[in-house]
């Protein structure tokens, strides 16, 4: 449950987040640093409140997760797919919490070089296959003038 939280919180690629270390976390900076496994790419990101509840729950020294490390990645996907089956579900992957999250921040509109950073994608091309299934829905302008509105700061007359 844990793994599965930290790949939701991450976006982390299912071989990256199983060979987290203790290490690669600063707690000074709530920062994660890490290089992906895949490309060598660096992948950093600040650590949410969120992604702290679960960390706070793994080891403090050493792999965040000893025994799922041990496994190839065919294992890690064939038991969650197993365990999806058996509840149900069907058509998820591990990976697919990595597209996930590269949708779910082009619908907040976190800047796409932020995304990048955090999923240590090098590549705006790959990035935005990623997101490429985010639904955006546009605010009306009305809603959108009123925010930018609250958020400019009062010039005095």
């Amino acid at each position: 449950k844990l793994f599965l939280e930290l790949l939701w919180e991450t976006g982390a690629a299912q071989s990256d987040a199983a060979n987290f270390k203790a290490e690669d976390i600063d707690w000074q900076t709530r920062t994660i640093s890490y290089f992906r496994q895949k490309t060598g790419s660096l992948a950093q990101f600040t650590i949410s409140t969120t992604l702290e509840k679960v960390l706070q729950q793994l080891p403090t020294t050493g792999a965040l997760f000893p025994q799922l490390s041990k496994f190839t990645a065919n294992d890690r996907a064939s038991r969650f797919r197993r365990r999806c089956h058996k509840a149900g579900v069907f058509g998820v992957t591990l990976h697919c919490y990595r597209y996930a999250w590269a949708e779910r921040a082009k619908v907040v509109g976190m800047p796409e070089r932020f995304a990048q950073a955090a999923l240590g994608h090098n590549s705006k091309a790959i990035h935005r296959a990623y997101a490429k299934k985010a639904v955006i829905i546009a605010p009306s302008l009305e809603d959108y003038e009123q925010k930018a509105a609250s958020l400019s700061p009062v010039v005095a007359a």
